[in-house]
């Protein structure tokens, strides 16, 4: 019996576009395998060996294996044969909490944990599978993402407007897009504020060396212009509760911008505030802080107010929503600790 022919390699143009990646003008040689460990959230150098035996890994239009030494200026693509998860959507059944909702658009309350579009190694339980499953029809951001007007992180809780017309979906972008809509967040920061208040200014974009965390670029000669307006709200020794009002919305804005300053958020573990970065030595200290991290196992930021001009009607529309358990109790121990430490 003859053996069956191979059918032709598949070029690029037939292949799904999962990860693209161009290595920056600093990039001293690395293992492709290693470069993209850098890269893709939740994926194991295993996980990326393997694609790199299947023929999945692209370089400047070609593949590579594993070891191909990425340079500066190459890019570097991980292609497959079916669309991104994130593609297949799938209605889920999760409660939400809605704060308002009508024909138009809803606002709703994201408890912190919950992934907000499917994406690498979180293709269901999000966000936008609750609301495909609760809306029909929702219409699709610029991004492919039905429904999402802006987003706010897996571990931040709070309120998010969501466009339910394609009318909305425009309307409202474009008043996120001109700054004028109204998001205010509370966040636990390490360190005592000195300011009362202050604004943050600096581009933020991705880490030159992790690409999972983004940076400032005081000079503004990488990322995108960012704007935070932060306020004290209580001082609490080590730590200080603040209110930020955002000007733009980057990944991760208030998170970098606060580390720039010198105020990590309390327990941000990406950003190394689930290390204790202020007080004291003494062991009973340490086990207070570690208390205080199982309390609230995530960086404490919720995006408390919400504010825009309703696409229809033209009303002004503001929205506010309870501090979550975890930071409340959070905040609440420290201000017994604060209290008996003086």
């Amino acid at each position: 019996m003859l053996p069956l022919e191979e059918g032709p390699e598949p070029n690029e143009e037939e292949l799904y576009e999962h990860h693209k990646v161009v290595a920056s003008k600093g990039q001293i040689p690395l293992r492709v395998d290693k470069f993209l460990m850098n890269f893709i959230e939740n994926a194991t150098r295993n996980k990326i060996q393997q694609s790199a035996k299947g023929g999945h890994i692209w370089v400047n239009g070609k593949v590579v294996k594993q070891n191909y030494k990425v340079k500066a200026g190459d890019e570097v693509k991980v292609l497959f044969e079916h669309p991104p998860h994130e593609f297949l959507l799938v209605p889920e059944n999760i409660p939400l909490d809605i704060v308002y909702e009508d024909d138009v658009l809803m606002v709703v309350n994201k408890p912190a944990g919950m992934v907000v579009h499917p994406g690498h190694g979180n293709y269901s339980g999000t966000l936008i599978n609750a609301l495909i499953y609760h809306v029909d029809n929702l219409p699709a951001n610029s991004n492919e993402r039905p429904g999402l007007v802006h987003r706010i992180d897996k571990d931040t809780s709070g309120l998010l407007v969501i466009a339910k017309t394609e009318a909305a979906m425009t309307h409202l972008s474009k008043q996120f897009f001109n700054k004028t809509s109204e998001r205010e967040y509370v966040a636990l920061v390490w360190g005592n504020i000195e300011e009362e208040e202050g604004t943050v200014e600096g581009h933020v974009g991705r880490h030159p060396k992790n690409r999972l965390q983004m940076h400032v670029f005081p000079d503004g000669e990488q990322g995108k212009e960012a704007v935070t307006h932060y306020k004290v709200i209580e001082r609490l020794g080590y730590v200080t509760l603040v209110s930020c009002k955002l000007e733009t919305g980057r990944t991760h804005q208030i998170r970098v911008h606060m580390k720039h300053i010198g105020h990590t958020l309390f327990n941000d573990e990406r950003y190394g505030g689930e290390k204790i970065l202020k007080g004291t030595t003494f062991t009973k200290y340490k086990q207070f802080v570690e208390n205080a991290f199982k309390i609230l196992p995530r960086q404490a930021l919720h995006a408390k107010t919400l504010g825009f001009v309703h696409p229809v009607t033209g009303e002004k529309m503001n929205f506010d929503s309870e501090i979550p358990e975890d930071i409340a109790n959070c905040i609440e121990k420290w201000r017994q600790y604060t209290k008996h430490s003086q």
